[in-house]
């Protein structure tokens, strides 16, 4: 889920489970040292997890991952450096327990400082990596969903000429339409068959044609 337009701009955010609720809503990154500590995919997953299934051990963020237990806690470590995790309490080495500190990262989508716009740039470019892996997995095991999930799971593009201005005002818009379905964060608060979906909001410039970055005489 995305976090209401702004600068920055929440992406590649993850409700929190259950029983969760992380401490603050969305922990923002504008230090390039950070954005490019978080970038790492381990660390992109590791966070997106915690936020869905944590807290949990090094030890469970390896089997979780496939990675190492010595590389997941020096991952973990990593994010407790920049504020995107925290220790949960108990627990002892790498058998300590770790949270997400927040149910959203958010970074800047435009900076006049290089050095933050090319390490904000090469974070986005990992977060859209992961999305593709996950929308891949999704796409090739649709078949092993009920009749009525595979058919309600949604595929496709569309393009549409816009202003700058209307492009953010149509951002609005579907924010408003996904925030009536906030707040399930407790079982109690769900209809009855209701599953965790990941919805991406992507939109950007086409640019398959040179003409397409320029202002229209």
């Amino acid at each position: 889920m995305i976090e209401p337009s702004g600068t920055p701009r929440s992406v590649g955010a993850q409700q929190v489970s259950p029983g969760q609720q992380t401490q603050r809503r969305t922990v923002r990154l504008t230090d390039p040292h950070a954005l490019r500590a978080y970038s790492h995919p381990t660390r992109l997953a590791l966070v997106s997890m915690l936020r869905l299934e944590g807290p949990f051990t090094a030890t469970r963020a390896a089997e979780l991952t496939g990675e190492s237990v010595a590389s997941c806690s020096y991952h973990l470590r990593m994010l407790a450096k920049y504020g995107l995790v925290e220790e949960a309490g108990g627990g002892h080495g790498r058998e300590k327990p770790w949270r997400a500190t927040a149910a959203y990262t958010a970074w800047p989508d435009y900076s006049d400082n290089p050095a933050v716009a090319e390490a904000a740039g090469a974070l986005s470019a990992s977060a859209a990596e992961l999305y593709f892996e996950r929308m891949t997995h999704a796409i090739e095991t649709r078949h092993l969903l009920p009749a009525e999930w595979q058919a309600a799971e949604q595929f496709g593009d569309t393009a549409l000429y816009l202003t700058a201005d209307e492009l953010v005002e149509l951002g609005k818009g579907i924010e408003e339409l996904l925030s009536q379905y906030e707040g399930r964060d407790d079982p109690a608060q769900r209809p009855r068959g209701a599953r965790l979906v990941e919805i991406l909001r992507i939109a950007y410039l086409h640019r398959d044609r040179p003409q397409a970055l320029k202002e229209p005489s």
